[in-house]
């Protein structure tokens, strides 16, 4: 399997990273620099005209598009296998982020603010598309993607590995800048329509809100969630 990613960002994180490159296609005349660096590599390059290329590929694309192997999934197992708990360790869970630019966007925050893991749902969840890949502008090169089947049962596994879990609610009692960041921490972040759900809510051990002073009384998910993390990151910095 493979993916087609948009844009200069995306291919210079990837060009610097690992990750197997299949073929790549660019606008004649442009990204010369890139070429360069495709070439060394021995990539395959298909050089389009403008017209040709903006029929094949739509979007942000910048002029490159490059061909890579598929994004592979951790198990919880495996991710905690080599993760220092006692390095009290930030990992953010999504319930229910089906947008792919919000998921993008939360890879982006949490790969800038520290975060060791995301943990994402098999079902109810963007998956990791071009879309997702172009708007981490990167990050998702650099910070590990879980994908479990139950978000209930692994929350009760984390704690038991003395993980506390911490959701988000605007009816909570708690401010976000309340949350204890001395130890290893689970943020769930849910979806902007509907937040985290209840079962989650419930199954946390506290839930925290983010006060606002205007009328709007909801906030996008990755704008959310980029609060949170760096206002912990904040903390674990003083």
């Amino acid at each position: 399997m493979s993916v087609k990613i948009y844009g200069i960002n995306p291919v210079l994180e990837i060009l610097e990273s690992e990750r197997k490159i299949f073929k790549a296609y660019i606008i004649k005349d442009t990204n010369k620099d890139l070429v360069d660096k495709l070439q060394r590599k021995s990539v395959k390059i298909d050089f389009l005209d403008k017209h040709d290329f903006k029929k094949q590929f739509l979007g942000n694309h910048q002029g490159i598009v490059i061909e890579v192997e598929d994004y592979k999934l951790l198990s919880l197992d495996v991710f905690l296998k080599d993760l220092d708990i006692k390095s009290n360790p930030l990992i953010v869970m999504l319930d229910g982020i089906t947008d792919p630019h919000n998921l993008g966007a939360i890879i982006r925050s949490a790969e800038a603010g520290g975060v060791s893991g995301i943990i994402i749902p098999k079902n109810r969840s963007a998956g990791i598309n071009p879309t997702v890949v172009k708007v981490s502008s990167g990050a998702i090169e650099h910070i590990s993607i879980i994908e479990v089947t139950n978000l209930r049962n692994t929350l009760e596994s984390l704690k038991k590995k003395g993980f506390w879990t911490v959701g988000t609610d605007l009816g909570a009692n708690k401010s976000y800048q309340d949350i204890d960041v001395t130890v290893p921490l689970v943020l769930v972040i849910g979806s902007e329509g509907k937040g985290v759900s209840k079962l989650i809510k419930e199954t946390v051990d506290y839930n925290v809100m983010i006060p606002m002073a205007g009328q709007i009384n909801s906030l996008n998910a990755s704008v959310s969630a980029a609060i949170l993390i760096f206002d912990i990151l904040r903390k674990k910095s003083r």
